[in-house]
């Protein structure tokens, strides 16, 4: 952290023990994000009304590199932060999980889905219900009549691309969901 940690406590004594959670817990955000360059926190009692007893509210606002990362819940709707450790540590596992998901952002790691493989025809045999389908890299793969889409096997032609999902099996590559690419090829 570039500049020292704040550490605010509202409608209550600051306690010692409390102190050191919060600034141990602090540390513990640099393992999340290498530049987060301040962190203040907020400790505040609330009183509820027509019931005993106090609700804790915490509240994070860090800095890092471009955007500001404000952790604030609606405390009176979690019980469990009558607990003002609790109360801490919730704050503290919210921020470390928007942390992680800056820095994803920042490395551009979000999950990219990758096409299916694709192909051409290679062949159709109708009788036995089966057909091949050449690969750009050059590989063959078979299908069967019932991989083939929206029952779109008997409308197959030699030239045609598709796209697939592939197995492996003992006797080879195999296609499965075969699909014709291309909006206007016709439905049977």
């Amino acid at each position: 952290m570039q500049l020292p940690l704040q550490i605010t406590f509202r409608n209550m004594e600051a306690s010692p023990a409390m102190e050191a959670l919060i600034r141990e817990k602090a540390e513990k955000l640099d393992r999340y994000h290498d530049h987060i360059m301040s962190c203040r926190v907020m400790v505040e009692a609330r009183h509820r009304r027509h019931h005993k007893g106090v609700i804790y509210h915490v509240r994070l606002d860090i800095t890092v590199p471009g955007k500001e990362i404000v952790i604030s819940r609606e405390p009176e709707k979690n019980h469990a932060h009558e607990d003002v450790y609790v109360a801490i540590r919730d704050a503290f596992d919210a921020a470390r999980r928007r942390l992680e998901d800056a820095v994803r952002r920042e490395r551009a790691e979000v999950k990219h889905h990758q096409a299916p493989p694709h192909g051409r025809v290679e062949s159709v045999d109708p009788q036995r219900g089966i057909g091949h389908i050449l690969t750009p890299e050059g590989r063959e793969v078979m299908f069967h009549r019932n991989a083939v889409l929206n029952g779109d096997f008997n409308h197959l032609e030699v030239g045609k691309e598709v796209r697939f999902h592939l197995e492996e099996t003992p006797e080879g590559p195999r296609a499965t969901s075969v699909h014709l690419v291309g909006k206007h090829h016709p439905v049977g």
